[in-house]
């Protein structure tokens, strides 16, 4: 194996990590924001309901992101550009819940699901970006 074929692997094995550490801690963020979400849509409709957990999650993956995932600070731009994340999953995530709800007509309560699952690469690609900035392989 060449140095250069090495650092790759060493490269996409910190990736693999750093997403499965994503995947862990969206999974607890998903399961919070989510019972918040249920117990909301006893008081308001499902879009408000969404808004609201989906507001409160930003925080959580904030500092999930930061000091678990990418173990990273890059000073007050990451707390400037989070959200831009979150906003534009927020919109293709609205669009999915509101297509599964309002055009499907299924049950709203399972309608988070496909937008989390729709979501997931789109948004661990950009908060890689903006913790990690564009990795380089280890020169030799």
């Amino acid at each position: 194996m060449t140095g250069s074929q090495n650092g790759s692997y060493r490269l996409h094995g910190r990736v693999f990590g750093t997403f499965f550490r994503f995947l862990l801690s969206g999974g607890f963020n998903t399961a919070v924001t989510y019972a918040l979400y249920l117990v909301l849509l006893r008081f308001v409709p499902y879009r408000t309901s969404y808004t609201i957990a989906y507001i409160t999650g930003i925080a959580f993956s904030y500092f999930l992101n930061r000091s678990f995932v990418f173990r990273a600070n890059r000073g007050l731009s990451t707390v400037a550009m989070f959200p831009l994340v979150y906003l534009v999953q927020y919109l293709a995530g609205l669009a999915i819940v509101s297509f599964w709800t309002g055009i499907l007509g299924w049950n709203a309560l399972y309608a988070p699901v496909p937008a989390i699952l729709l979501t997931i690469p789109l948004t661990f690609a950009l908060t890689h970006w903006i913790f990690a900035g564009k990795e380089r392989p280890p020169t030799k």
